[in-house]
């Protein structure tokens, strides 16, 4: 299965109206090119997201919007919300998380700027932008998208454990923020450049932002974990890599 296909089996999405998540038929297209919302977070370990994107697909990436005193920066232009689209950016990412995931109460004008500017808002929290009376009635008015990447796809069968044909390379480690991402988008990028034949397969927010596709594993529930592995890296050709972004840990009480 190439990228494009895998796009439109599991990177899904479902549009109601001004919101899409990626849970129907229709493939998952993000809105790029990206400006990266950092809000006012001071600590890099909180910004994974806006450090993958920068690091992996810095073409996307059009600038950077943070406010606050000392707020932290990945390195890219500070772009104000409403220059964004004179930019060239189509959409903004939260970059940011916090713990559990909760789109903070401080960030909501600051996503409604964006949106009277143009830009869809794209997130990776586990708290949903379509849950937020005031972002999707400022969506609607002017006629943007939501989008919540951590849903997964619909029907998800449970895991047969039968042998699939083609490759695998699954990155996996002792702690949360190991490098799994960025471990298997190098050794994706190092397989293309001896041409061979790979695609990277994501399992988290960043990586489904990067690849344009992919699978949010900690939305789907547990019973089908294993099915959702096999819808993610199915039959291929013997010759083809998948290699796939591993998630959370083997270890932590909490994560694993």
């Amino acid at each position: 299965m190439n990228v494009s296909s895998l796009k439109s089996a599991i990177g899904e999405a479902s549009f109601d109206d001004d919101t899409i998540s990626a849970n129907d038929s229709r493939p998952l297209v993000l809105p790029r090119p990206y400006l990266l919302f950092l809000g006012s977070e001071k600590n890099p370990g909180f910004a994974k997201s806006a450090f993958g994107l920068k690091d992996w697909i810095p073409h996307e990436c059009v600038g950077e919007f943070s406010y606050g005193e000392e707020a932290l920066t990945v390195g890219l232009p500070f772009v104000p919300l409403d220059k964004g689209p004179e930019h060239g950016a189509k959409s903004l990412v939260i970059g940011v998380a916090n713990a559990g995931g909760v789109i903070l109460d401080e960030w909501v004008p600051h996503l409604i700027d964006a949106m009277n500017a143009g830009l869809h808002i794209i997130s990776g929290m586990h708290g949903r932008l379509v849950e937020v009376p005031t972002l999707k009635e400022a969506a609607k008015r002017n006629d943007v998208r939501l989008i919540d990447l951590r849903y997964p796809p619909k029907n998800i069968p449970v895991g047969t454990g039968r042998k699939r044909s083609g490759k695998r390379l699954l990155t996996v480690g002792t702690d949360c923020a190991l490098g799994k991402k960025y471990t298997a988008l190098a050794v994706h990028r190092a397989f293309k450049s001896r041409n061979l034949n790979v695609d990277f397969r994501a399992t988290g927010q960043t990586g489904i932002m990067i690849a344009g596709g992919g699978i949010p594993m900690d939305a789907v529930v547990s019973d089908f974990e294993s099915g959702a592995a096999e819808l993610l890296s199915p039959d291929a050709a013997e010759d083809h890599w998948d290699v796939i972004e591993g998630q959370a840990t083997v270890l932590h009480p909490s994560f694993a």
